[in-house]
């Protein structure tokens, strides 16, 4: 878990908050290149990997690839995909996305279901954050996922 005064966000990489807006960030101004490795770590290109998902060009067709995009998302600090993401039963308001914490590393630690054509799943991970300061924190999460017409969504911790 996190430590010093950075409090970890909530399952799902980001923080609920009644009012905050996105500030400029590398998916909105464009500054991550199509040929840069994915924030995901999963060795593809961003345009490859989690690019096509955030752009609205192709949906996560698994938990675990939806898992990977929002974790890039929060890595690129897209709030936007973020809520988009989240199940529409518990997606809150607004995000306001922690901007003195950088996503560094995500391990997928295993998935239940969540596959091509199962309806719900799990995908248990760890995701781990260095603050400006120099503190350092492991999210550690069983998510659970379902679809939603269809789609690929978050749930909540399992």
């Amino acid at each position: 878990m996190s430590s010093g005064e950075h409090a970890s966000p909530p399952l799902g990489l980001g923080r609920r908050n009644g009012g905050a807006s996105d500030s400029p960030t590398d998916w909105q101004t464009g500054l991550v290149p199509s040929v840069q490795r994915c924030p995901c770590l999963s060795g593809e290109t961003y345009d490859g990997c989690c690019g096509p998902f955030h752009h609205g060009i192709s949906q996560p067709p698994t938990a675990d690839r939806l898992m990977r995009a929002r974790y890039s998302a929060f890595a690129l600090g897209n709030s936007t995909y973020l809520l988009a993401s989240w199940h529409p039963d518990v997606r809150p308001a607004s995000l306001e996305l922690d901007p003195e914490l950088r996503w560094y590393r995500l391990d997928l630690i295993g998935r239940t279901a969540g596959g091509l054509l199962d309806p719900t799943g799990t995908v248990d991970f760890r995701a781990y954050w260095r603050a400006a300061d120099g503190t350092t924190g492991v999210q550690s999460e069983n998510s659970r996922f379902a679809r939603v017409d269809h789609l690929w969504a978050y749930l909540g911790e399992a």
